[in-house]
């Protein structure tokens, strides 16, 4: 008798498992009981023969077997997603769902804005929005829109340059007020700076430049974007910020402009499937648009 193939509840069962570190947990993602989610486990590991977890007190420890197994199954679950996406309407028609995916800046500070103008044009059009500085797999379905900062590798894709969005050294009036404006580079080793908490790309390309600051010399640490914007903005001290949001907030200064060096390539992405699908595209153009926009007015 031939083995019948495990269904992907099964799967999609396992991966929030290992997602999410226990049966508890993955059971709150998916919306079921704890009992079921393990039964799918242990259906999964008699279909496959194989064990996947290795039980003790402290919980669930995924199996060498376990760890070979879940880049499959996330492209099983990027599949089913795309699935819904491309159901969720005609291709011909301006309904349905499009999966944008952006860095965390950019889709909370510059994508709100233009993704509403598109709503008020295009209301039957849902837009579900993944925020990472992890670049996402556009070939695997993750997403069918990416905004990126940097050139895309993956030669089957349709990509569009839109420009270079600038960066610069950014402080709050009421921070300067109080310590003085650094006219020199030099001169900010006298400042409360907001930076890295471990190093980055930009952090390596500033050191190949000259313009280098360790992580000792921050006062404000922290991996997050966003947190060191929000930094900047409070009068914590001096960090680096788009010059564009800069220029929206008339209490933030950009100071010792064209020292800095360092600028964001910006590009937009999609999966070449999607030409023929009437929303992305229009979403896709749209974007391109405002994006192209906001890089002009940063300038």
């Amino acid at each position: 008798m031939t083995k019948q193939e495990p269904g992907w509840e099964l799967y999609r069962s396992f991966l929030a498992v290992l997602r999410e570190g226990s049966l508890s947990a993955a059971g709150r993602a998916l919306g079921l009981t704890q009992p079921s989610v393990g039964r799918h486990v242990e259906e999964l590991e008699r279909a496959l023969g194989a064990t996947l977890f290795t039980r003790s007190p402290q919980g669930l420890t995924p199996t060498e077997t376990a760890l070979e197994l879940r880049a499959h199954a996330e492209v099983m679950a990027a599949a089913a997603a795309a699935l819904l996406r491309a159901a969720s309407g005609p291709a011909d028609e301006v309904a349905g769902s499009v999966r944008v995916t952006a860095s965390v800046v950019v889709g909370v500070e510059v994508l709100p804005p233009i993704l509403a103008a598109f709503r008020r044009d295009h209301p039957k059009v849902a837009i579900e929005l993944s925020l990472s500085n992890e670049t996402e797999d556009l070939l695997r379905r993750d997403a069918d829109i990416a905004v990126r900062m940097v050139r895309p590798t993956q030669g089957a894709l349709v990509a569009r340059h839109l420009g270079v969005i600038a960066l610069g050294l950014h402080a709050h009036r009421r921070y300067l007020e109080t310590h003085g404006t650094p006219a020199s580079w030099d001169d900010l080793a006298n400042h409360s700076l907001i930076g890295f908490d471990t190093e980055t790309a930009v952090i390596r390309s500033l050191r190949a430049r000259g313009r280098y600051f360790g992580r000792e010399h921050f006062a404000f640490r922290a991996d997050s974007d966003v947190a060191q914007l929000a930094a900047i903005r409070a009068g914590f001290g001096i960090g680096i910020c788009q010059v564009g949001l800069g220029r929206r907030d008339p209490d933030l200064v950009h100071l010792l402009p064209g020292t800095l060096g360092f600028d964001l390539d910006t590009w937009l992405v999609m999966h070449p499937d999607l030409k023929s699908s009437r929303r992305v595209r229009l979403l896709y153009d749209h974007l391109a648009l405002g994006l192209a926009d906001y890089i002009r007015n940063g300038q």
